[in-house]
């Protein structure tokens, strides 16, 4: 990322800025996808658009944008302390019936089972 750039971004006062320039430059981004994620992680502290760009970039290409989707996630995990955003999140990347499908996603993904603890904290 060239220093003006990440100057600018470093200024994000809640992630906004980070998650609309990587929606704007989706096409040319992928050589500083890495840097941008950090930013917003480092910027959003609510968890609001650490979500929001998880849920973008799993629309976009969820294979291809896999490794950063899961860095949002865990963050996500971690900054949604209010749990305002988790239950989007996870019908988004598991599907809208993730909740009857708890079971297993929870037995094969560590980042379900960490996000439905916190939404359904009594218990699958």
């Amino acid at each position: 990322m060239d220093e003006n750039l990440k100057k600018r971004l470093a200024k994000d006062p809640n992630g906004l800025m980070t998650y609309e320039y990587i929606a704007n430059n989706i096409n040319s981004i992928d050589g500083i996808m890495l840097d941008l994620v950090d930013n917003i992680i480092q910027v959003d502290m609510t968890g609001q658009f650490i979500v929001s760009t998880a849920r973008y970039l799993h629309a976009i290409d969820s294979q291809k944008y896999a490794t950063y989707i899961d860095r949002l996630v865990k963050a996500a995990i971690t900054r949604d302390r209010e749990h305002v955003y988790l239950a989007d999140l996870a019908a988004t990347l598991w599907g809208p019936d993730y909740r009857e499908r708890a079971q297993q996603l929870s037995e094969t993904d560590d980042n379900f089972r960490r996000i439905f603890k916190r939404l359904y904290p009594v218990g699958i």
